[in-house]
């Protein structure tokens, strides 16, 4: 496609008026970061946005590889800000689209003010440069734009388990793990590593980890929490198990997984009593 200078200062001089266009028509009811009414909120909305004429405008001056590499920080600023994060992904495709007919509008009015500066075949390859470039924008936003809702969600899921298994403390070296509800290899794991960071940090040498709450084990997650007892160990914690139901040690004993040297207990009750009587 051949560059035309003059539409490119012409696009170039309308960048803060077509953030000011775009806003002006922006549909305000809608969810998350378009229906904010902050002030300060609504600036930074339209310093993205003018970051955007500012790349966008680029496809009319330099190589469209150039071009497209040059959205890649702007992607990046918007998927890391939070109020985008708390916006409909649908919501923020429909504005890129509001930002495509923008363009589409200005081509028009260029070629009204300049009749004989762009040929039929000039204006059909910049209309459909424009529509490309929106695109391909739109792809890359949105494929960044569900990896970072990946990570966040598994964050908060993380957070979450992290939560669900707290090291309780009785004294200055005992505490207690109580373990509630299903596990499955993921928690399991998650546990394993809250478990040794919470006891490294609260300076534990036994835990007293309660299995009565757990309905079930595999045999994946029995194989977790043998690698935590022993982890537990490595870091100097001594454990003592409790409320072991008959279906999780017949897990265990089919795993191959042995016991002995691990103090195990009907009950919390029962393993306190022991260990404080020692």
């Amino acid at each position: 496609m051949d560059k035309n200078q003059k539409l490119y200062v012409f696009l170039k001089s309308k960048t803060w008026q077509l953030t000011e266009r775009w806003y002006e028509n922006l549909n305000k009811e809608q969810n998350g970061i378009y229906g904010t009414s902050n002030p300060k909120e609504i600036q930074l909305l339209k310093q993205q946005n003018h970051l955007f004429h500012e790349k966008f405008v680029e496809m009319f001056n330099k190589s469209e590889e150039v071009c497209e590499k040059s959205f890649d920080d702007f992607i990046t600023i918007v998927v890391n800000d939070v109020g985008h994060q708390h916006t409909p992904l649908t919501e923020i495709i429909g504005e890129f689209f509001n930002q495509q007919q923008l363009y589409l509008e200005l081509l028009e009015e260029f070629t009204g003010q300049y009749p004989n500066e762009l040929s039929i075949k000039q204006i059909i390859a910049y209309t459909s440069a424009i529509l490309s470039t929106i695109n391909k924008v739109i792809l890359k936003f949105t494929n960044e734009f569900i990896e970072q809702s990946k990570l966040r969600l598994k964050s908060q899921q993380e957070m979450i388990i992290e939560l669900s298994a707290p090291v309780i403390k009785f004294n200055s070296t005992t505490a207690l793990l109580p373990l509630v509800g299903e596990i499955d290899t993921y928690r399991a794991k998650v546990i394993l590593e809250s478990t040794l960071k919470q006891c490294t940090n609260l300076q534990i040498n036994h835990l007293f980890i309660d299995l009565s709450g757990v309905p079930i084990v595999d045999t994946m997650v029995a194989h977790e929490l043998f690698q935590m007892i022993n982890a537990l160990k490595l870091i100097g914690v001594n454990t003592s198990i409790s409320g072991l139901r008959p279906s999780i040690a017949q897990t265990t004993v089919q795993l191959g997984i042995d016991f002995k040297d691990i103090k195990t207990f009907s009950s919390i009750e029962q393993a306190m009593s022991k260990h404080n009587n020692q």
